[in-house]
């Protein structure tokens, strides 16, 4: 309780696998104040802009309230009865696997174990998957076929104490800055190395000793050569590899690799294997960029290969960790989410882990082989083997490898349900029926962060409309189809203790993940749980894996496993010359649905983007803000050109984040050929080709509004503001009449325009007001549109009678482009601070701006700021 008498809650950020903790505050509006938890040992009180920004995206305009059956409202018996008669009768007239879930690393586990154990244990199909496959699957399956068992063997604390860092595949600065800042902390304090391995040069690599900047998909001829130098130079250690097998053929398979694929030079490498082996305490972090390909439970293994050699695993400051991209991927990893596994790490080929599962659940039945994993199961979905489909927190028609066709199968799958908070994704508005959830903040659970940390997640606000919990959801399905007796939960604390409980039995065969300690955990303790990590049992606590060299294969002993480089499966070729890589921007989530509520977070980047390199650029005789088409063997897309040299030359980059709502050419997942990885199943993502061309663009638009707007264009991507919205456009055919087309787009009718039209020269001004206060404004041009767009913004819903030029009144600052989200600080406030007040350092700008002081993630901005401004050019 505060000195108001207002109470706090703690509870755990819905974004990425770091976990944060957040104390939320009601601020008696129906939001919530947001800020970290100093006691959370996951961010120790730091939040990134997207946790900093969780109030503004609690706003419930969009929010679903009620059941709909083909559109139409109804009430919950309505709903559910409908759900549950369609599955069973699909499954009495065409069988168990005709059925199956997608669900989400924004379920709680809670949600994930009783969804995971309706569709195995009661239904009787596998074909249960998660959104997860399209971030981490390659590292369960590295992880088992390394240890036994998806065993994550450190913790955060390794970052604290490692000597060198290595970034593999990881824009950590950007995609986890949380964990980015204790690494830049050890630094600082330890004089902590960091290496980063990425064909791109991202946000990570300002504070980097090392940037390798490798061929795409080249990963493993990298570690394999890592491997050989770990031989030669003697760093291998013998007494630890007494407890594994492999080594000598792993090394073998190493020689007859190539390490010239990475495109890097002998001196290069050389210096890399020299920094790895003159540094025990070694972490490697890897992510998208290792899992999200064709080969990556391959270049997994090839990273723990080196660890394991080295024995540099399972001690502080030493091994390999993987990062995971949502709130509880790992939660979903543990309790059974993925179509190849079984709850609490227990094996579905197993016929004893089958078969002890199936006793504990008192289950009519259980698959004996996996289900369908997420690009397989949409193929069925599309070619008519599943008939009914549940989609649960996620939005495929956007995030899936070859969007398009995913999209189309949903579309003509017999019976799809969808549980989300809005009606309003790519995904929602394809379903027969749609189920209202309670969104975080509004639901209770637990989650687990990518140091095996089981956190809370509570609610502190009541759900909207009629919506309710995910669990519950779920359970009362499992009741309405029959099986009343497994699915009469009251509470998530029940959910909760039965799946500790049936831990105790993965315990009892030999598995890592235990948490049977909990079993008995009643509600008042269950509601006051703190962070803990697992394992959890009478015995032991957290602590690390495998420092022991003891294992979870049969034999107790760990593998390495022989490798040799794959190259990506598309091939570049005359008419696809670019390599396609996707991936994230620092403010925004997966497809938006919760980060495009706040203005602040859409300030910073308003559009989807392609990055491509000067030289390519040149060649399509491309310039700064042109449009580009780009296109695959599976779909198109428009995007913003951004020529940089982040990107190699013959490379492409544009992220993942854009939709149907947002910016309907902007779904790059449409780009992406549905080709994964033969062990994993996971996508790569990152290795498309693709053809660049110039739009031919007619006109070019700016827009902005304090209402909403109905863009009818071959381009258009919208952004929240915090007067409306803004919105770039671009059409490819001549208008003839641009005040009936603005009257059209922004719904004014009848509104006062100003305008300033000259058809000749194809420019078009147009300001709408209603006595006085400006309601929109739309420019113009036959280019990109030169007008100061960070003060346009600002004008919706004021008196602005010179908004048609543009520009601020001479007086007024112009604060430019958004840098910093965390404290909205633009980039001309920067650039005259630096100037006016001889600002010299990213400490300094920080000082006495703020920018840069929260999570950090935009101080290799800043940075890039001062080094302009120290050179001549900037000056002139």
């Amino acid at each position: 309780m505060d000195g108001a008498g207002v109470s706090e809650t703690r509870s755990t950020c819905p974004y990425c696998g770091v976990g944060c903790g957040v104390i939320l505050r009601p601020d008696g509006a129906g939001g919530l104040d947001v800020r970290g938890d100093p006691d959370h040992p996951a961010n120790r009180g730091r939040l990134c802009s997207k946790g900093s920004a969780l109030g503004d995206t609690l706003d419930r305009a969009g929010r679903l309230l009620a059941p709909r059956i083909s559109g139409q409202e109804v009430g919950w018996d309505s709903a559910l009865d409908l759900v549950a008669k369609k599955f069973s009768d699909t499954i009495a007239r065409h069988g168990p696997d005709s059925v199956a879930f997608y669900v989400s690393g924004q379920l709680l586990t809670e949600d994930y174990y009783v969804a995971n154990k309706l569709m195995k244990g009661f239904i009787g199909s596998a074909n249960i998957d998660t959104n997860s496959r399209l971030c981490m699957a390659s590292t369960v399956a590295g992880h088992k076929r390394a240890f036994g068992t998806d065993t994550v063997p450190g913790s955060y604390e390794d970052l604290d104490a490692a000597d060198l860092v290595v970034l593999v595949g990881s824009n950590l600065a950007w995609c986890h800055p949380v964990l980015y800042q204790r690494v830049l902390a050890a630094r600082a304090k330890r004089g902590t190395k960091i290496v980063v391995v990425d064909p791109r040069r991202t946000a990570s690599c300002d504070g980097a000793d090392m940037h390798l900047a490798l061929a795409s998909g080249s990963d493993v001829a990298l570690f394999n050569r890592l491997l050989v130098e770990i031989y030669e130079g003697g760093a291998f250690d013998k007494a630890y590899l007494r407890n594994v097998d492999g080594f000598d053929a792993a090394l073998e398979a190493a020689y007859a690799d190539d390490p010239t694929v990475t495109g890097l030079s002998e001196a290069e490498i050389a210096a890399f294997c020299q920094l790895w082996m003159r540094h025990d305490k070694v972490v490697t972090v890897f992510s998208q960029g290792v899992n999200q390909s064709s080969s990556g439970a391959d270049k997994v293994n090839a990273i723990l290969n080196c660890h394991l050699a080295t024995g540099r695993i399972g001690k502080p400051g030493a091994g390999p960790f993987s990062v995971t991209g949502q709130p509880n991927a790992m939660g979903g990893r543990e309790v059974g989410g993925l179509a190849n596994m079984l709850a609490c790490h227990l094996d579905i080929e197993n016929p004893s882990h089958r078969t002890a599962v199936r006793e504990f659940w008192q289950a009519p039945a259980m698959p004996e082989t996996q289900g369908l994993k997420a690009v397989d199961m949409f193929q069925a979905v599309g070619d008519g083997r599943i008939k009914a489909l549940w989609i649960i927190h996620t939005n495929p028609a956007v995030s899936m490898p070859d969007a398009d066709a995913v999209r189309d199968a949903i579309s003509g799958c017999d019976f799809t349900v969808v549980s989300d908070i809005t009606a309003e994704t790519d995904t929602a508005r394809l379903a027969d029926v749609l189920l209202p959830a309670a969104a975080w903040a509004e639901k209770s659970g637990t989650v687990t962060n990518s140091d095996r940390t089981i956190s809370r997640q509570r609610s502190v606000l009541p759900a909207p409309g009629q919506a309710r919990p995910d669990w519950d959801i779920l359970a009362d399905v499992g009741r309405r189809m029959g099986f009343r007796a497994a699915f009469d939960y009251q509470a998530p604390a029940e959910i909760f203790r039965e799946y500790a409980a049936l831990s105790g039995i993965a315990g009892y065969f030999g598995r890592d993940f235990d948490i049977s300690a909990l079993r008995d955990l009643d509600d008042p303790d269950y509601d006051m749980l703190a962070p803990r990590r697992w394992p959890l049992t009478e015995a032991r606590e957290g602590g690390r894996f495998f420092a022991d060299g003891q294992f979870f294969h049969p034999d107790g002993r760990g593998r390495m496993l022989p490798l040799r480089h794959r190259a990506p499966e598309a091939k570049r070729a005359p008419r696809y010359p670019f390599r396609l890589n996707t991936g994230r921007i620092r403010d925004q989530w997966h497809t938006m649905t919760r980060t495009a509520l706040s203005p602040r977070l859409s300030a910073h980047l308003a559009e989807p983007f392609l990055d491509i390199h000067p030289g390519d650029a040149a060649a399509l005789a491309l310039e700064p803000g042109d449009l580009v088409q780009v296109q695959s063997p599976q779909g198109n897309a428009i995007l913003r050109a951004r020529i940089s040299s982040d990107v190699q030359q013959g490379d492409v980059f544009a992220p993942m984040h854009w939709t149907g709502e947002t910016a309907p050419s902007g779904r790059i997942d449409a780009l992406v050929a549905p080709v994964v990885d033969p062990v994993s199943g996971q996508p790569e993502s990152k290795a498309a080709v693709c053809a660049v061309t110039k739009l031919a663009a007619a006109w070019y638009g700016f827009a902005v509004t304090a209402g909403d707007l109905a863009p009818d264009c071959a381009y258009w991507a919208r952004a929240r503001t915090p007067s409306g919205y803004r919105a770039e456009l671009a059409g490819t055919t001549p208008v003839a009449d641009w005040e009936a087309e603005a009257r059209r787009l922004f719904g004014l009718p009848e509104a006062e325009v100003q305008s300033v039209i000259d058809s000749a020269r194809g420019i078009a001004r147009l300001a709408f007001y209603d006595e006085g206060r400006l309601l929109a404004a739309l420019f113009v041009a036959p280019e990109p549109v030169a007008v100061l767009r960070d003060y346009l913004v600002t004008l919706p819903g004021a008196e602005a009678p010179q908004a048609i030029t543009g520009a601020p009144p001479a007086d007024q600052p112009d604060p430019g482009p958004v840098l910093c989200s965390c404290f909205s600080v633009g980039v001309n406030t920067i650039l005259t601070a630096i100037e006016t007040e001889g600002l010299m350092s990213v400490e300094a700008i920080g000082a006495a701006l703020g920018a840069g002081t929260n999570c950090g993630s935009c101080r290799p901005e800043l940075a890039e700021l001062l080094a302009r401004c120290a050179t001549p050019e900037a000056a002139e």
